[in-house]
C-alpha cells in the first residue's frame, strides 16, 4: 500500500519590533505602522492529503507544549483559523481533496506574536503544495487578509514594514543577526480589549514613517526603534500589570540592548549583542520564573 506523502511547514513567531497606531478609520479598523521580524522558534505544521470523507475532508490534530491552551480557546476544529485557511484554499482552487493536519503548538496562545496567524499562513503555503493549487501572490494576499490582519505578513515570512491595516507590506528589509529572548507569563491578553483601552483618535493625515531598507548593525536598528515605540504597550500593561514584571525581568537580565512588548502582549522580548548573552539571560530568567514561557532564539532574515 502506498502512503500519501506528509509535508511539513514551519510557522515562526511574528515579532513586532515597533507598532505605531495612526488612528481609527471610519470602518472601525486601525491604521498602523509596524516593523516586523520573525523568530527561529514557532509552531510546526504537517499535512497529508486525504479523500473528502467528512464534509470538508479536513481533520486537525493538535499537540505540543501549548496545545491545551489552544484547545481551551478554540474547542471546535471548525472555528480554528487553520481549518478556515484550508477551506478558503479549497474554495479558491476547486480542490476535491481533503487533508489531515497535525499542529505541534509550541507558541503560547493570544500572546502578541501571531501564533494563530503564523499557523494560518503555514497552512496556505503547505496546502498549496500538497494540493498543487497555483494561486497568484496578490490573490493569496487577499485570502490571507480575509483570515486576519496579521496573516499577510506571516505569509510573506520576512522582515518588512507593515502598514495600512496589515495589508500593505514593504519589500524585504535587511536586518542584522538579532539574538533575542521571548518571555510570556502565560497570560492571554485580548487584542480587542487593548485597542479599546487605547481609544485611538480618528485617522488624520500624518507624516509617513520612513524605515531604512537595511539596518547595518544592531546599533542602527536600536537607534531607529527608540524613535518608534509600541503604542499598545501602555494599554496592555494597564489590562495585564504582569507585563510590567516581564519587562522588568528582561531589563535586569543580560543586560539587553532593547526591551519591548510585541503586538498587543503579553509576550515581551529583549535583543542582545550575542547569542551567548541571550542564552545566559534566558537561563537566568527560567530559574527565576520556571512556569513562564521563556525562549532564547534569533530573529532571522528568512
Amino acid at each position: 500500500m502506498t502512503h500519501a506523502p506528509q509535508l511539513h511547514e514551519f510557522a515562526p513567531a511574528k515579532i513586532n519590533l515597533s507598532l505605531e497606531i495612526k488612528g481609527r478609520r471610519l470602518d472601525g479598523y486601525h491604521e498602523l505602522v509596524s516593523l516586523v521580524a520573525f523568530a527561529s522558534v514557532g509552531d510546526q505544521l504537517s499535512a497529508t492529503s486525504t479523500s473528502t470523507s467528512t464534509p470538508s475532508g479536513l481533520v486537525l490534530d493538535v499537540e505540543g507544549t501549548n496545545s491545551q491552551a489552544l484547545q481551551d480557546d478554540v474547542p471546535n476544529d471548525a472555528d480554528n483559523i487553520l481549518i478556515k485557511a484550508a477551506r478558503a484554499l479549497q474554495a479558491e482552487g476547486g480542490v476535491a481533496l481533503g487533508a489531515k493536519l497535525s499542529l505541534e503548538k509550541n507558541l503560547p496562545v493570544a500572546a502578541g506574536i501571531g501564533g494563530g496567524s503564523a499557523d494560518a499562513a503555514a497552512a496556505l503555503r503547505l496546502l498549496s503544495t500538497l494540493w498543487d493549487v497555483n494561486v497568484a501572490p496578490e490573490r493569496m494576499g487577499q485570502i490571507a487578509l480575509q483570515l486576519g490582519a496579521d496573516v499577510p505578513v506571516c505569509l510573506a515570512g520576512h522582515p518588512t514594514l507593515m502598514t495600512g491595516i496589515g495589508d500593505v507590506l514593504s519589500p524585504k528589509i535587511g536586518l542584522p543577526v538579532l539574538p533575542c529572548v521571548l518571555v510570556n507569563p502565560r497570560v492571554s491578553v485580548p487584542t480587542g480589549e487593548v485597542f479599546r483601552k487605547l481609544n485611538a483618535p480618528m485617522l488624520e493625515d500624518a507624516e509617513p514613517v520612513i524605515c531604512p531598507s537595511e539596518f547595518a548593525n544592531v546599533d542602527a536598528l536600536c537607534h531607529w526603534l527608540e524613535q518608534h515605540p509600541n503604542d499598545l504597550e501602555a494599554p496592555a500593561r494597564a489590562i495585564a500589570p504582569i507585563i510590567s514584571e516581564v519587562l522588568e525581568l528582561l531589563s535586569q537580565s543580560g543586560p539587553p540592548r532593547l526591551v519591548r512588548m510585541s503586538g498587543s502582549g503579553a509576550t515581551c522580548f529583549g535583543l542582545y549583542d550575542t547569542q551567548t548573552d541571550a542564552d545566559r539571560a534566558a537561563a537566568a530568567m527560567k530559574a527565576q520564573q520556571p512556569t513562564w514561557w521563556i525562549e532564547a532564539c534569533q530573529l532571522t532574515n528568512a
